[in-house]
């Protein structure tokens, strides 16, 4: 099948980066986004998200002319729905509001022999029980008359660009012949291979990949529990352990987050609660790894919170993105306010609007110079390379909480600091 034009639904995280690869691929592109500040910065050049490479990407896509920024879909060979999949916190269930919009929304331009897929994470059977009705509503029937596939993303912050063209894709069909125009056209720019199978199958291959991952966190952080409580150093043990030919056991933490792995397995919850009581289990300790990084702090200081000034170090999802949705190392800082901590907060990545002014700083002497702790709560490259030296010049502060194990204890010790570790037994 022979695609000239596209239009993409989310200039997010995702929607942006395949909008530009396409693009630069040599399809007329259309990118919709229904927040007016997204469209506004993107066609004066502007990025409302960080990631490698993206800015040229994007500027090289507009100036040729492909790619198009607006704020309502038309007319296309293909629809593309990238927006988000977020869940509502008292229930954990999805949250499906934007699918629908952006299903809605291209009702009106859908025309006999288009192609529309979704790449937006979902609970199982999304694609047939939700999608297909909405675009029904055209008149025209789904597989018959259009073609319908989920097709989702596979990529990781940081390499986007990367992992968009060399890893490999699912394409799942609600018919072969949906499949086959699913592989046809991520074919025009993905060079990893293209494996085909049915819409639910692929939506559960996504589920199952963010879930495999966050069941094996909750081990490491229950390790870490355990650790703790038995007085012994989490990181030796892992280390050791990971020398078995048939072990792998991931790194603990603050907790999980970002917008697939701490959100995707509640989707499978939802969906099936009576027979994933495993899954629920790795979600409960995983969101509550914050308050044990809450309880730490506090054995550390000796004492409650009141008025102890606080500098966290670190406030993204993972490190080295400015991505901060579910964020464990946010969770931590609303907890340790609440307990009456005076924090302030330093990231390398942080932008205007992801906390209060009063907490966050651009200036990581400004944030530790007043504090009577420091916790870092992600592996950032510019925490991990920060030295003794550095910050004895910068506060008096002597005592660190390192939650992601990237200090090395003994320099800090030999420059007079006591450096405690998450799961390491109070060292």
């Amino acid at each position: 099948m022979e695609f000239k034009k596209l239009c993409i639904l989310g200039l997010g995280y995702t929607g942006l980066p395949t909008a530009s690869t396409f693009a630069t691929h040599g399809l007329q592109v259309i990118g919709v986004d229904t927040n007016p500040r997204v469209v506004e910065s993107l066609r004066n050049g502007q990025l409302h998200i960080h990631e490698p490479g993206l800015r040229t990407l994007v500027k090289a896509s507009l100036r040729s002319g492909n790619l198009t920024v607006q704020a309502k879909p038309e007319i296309a060979d293909a629809f593309i729905i990238e927006v988000p999949t977020p869940f509502f916190e008292e229930s954990k269930k999805a949250d499906m509001s934007y699918v629908v919009s952006a299903a809605e929304s291209i009702v009106p331009y859908l025309r006999h022999g288009n192609l529309v897929v979704l790449e937006s994470t979902s609970p199982p059977r999304t694609t047939i029980d939700l999608l297909s009705p909405i675009l029904e509503k055209s008149g025209l029937k789904a597989g018959s008359d259009f073609l319908l596939a989920y097709i989702p993303e596979r990529v990781l912050p940081g390499q986007i660009l990367r992992e968009l063209i060399e890893n490999a894709r699912v394409v799942g069909g609600i018919d072969q012949a949906s499949a086959q125009a699913g592989r046809d056209l991520y074919s025009i720019f993905v060079r990893g291979e293209i494996l085909l199978t049915d819409s639910t199958t692929a939506e559960m291959v996504k589920l199952m990949e963010n879930t495999y991952r966050d069941v094996n966190i909750a081990l490491a952080n229950e390790f870490s529990r355990l650790a703790d409580r038995f007085k012994m150093d989490v990181w030796e043990a892992i280390e050791i352990a990971n020398l078995h030919p048939r072990v792998n056991i991931l790194k603990p933490g603050p907790g999980v987050g970002g917008h697939c792995i701490s959100v995707d397995p509640w989707f499978l919850v939802e969906s099936a609660p009576d027979i994933s009581s495993l899954i629920h289990a790795a979600r409960l300790v995983n969101d509550a790894q914050p308050k044990f990084v809450l309880e730490q702090v506090k054995q550390v200081l000796g004492q409650d919170l009141q008025s102890v000034r606080v500098a966290v170090l670190g406030l993204s999802y993972k490190p080295d993105v400015d991505d901060f949705r579910e964020s464990p190392a946010i969770a931590v800082l609303k907890l340790l306010v609440k307990e009456g901590a005076q924090v302030r907060a330093y990231d390398p990545y942080a932008r205007e609007g992801i906390l209060e002014e009063t907490f966050l700083s651009n200036q990581l002497e400004e944030v530790i110079r007043e504090a009577d702790c420091l916790i870092n709560l992600v592996a950032h490259a510019e925490l991990r390379l920060l030295t003794p030296d550095a910050v004895i010049g910068m506060t008096a502060a002597r005592k660190l909480i390192d939650t992601v194990n990237v200090w090395n204890l003994q320099d800090w010790q030999e420059a007079g600091f006591k450096l405690y570790r998450l799961g390491a037994g109070g060292s």
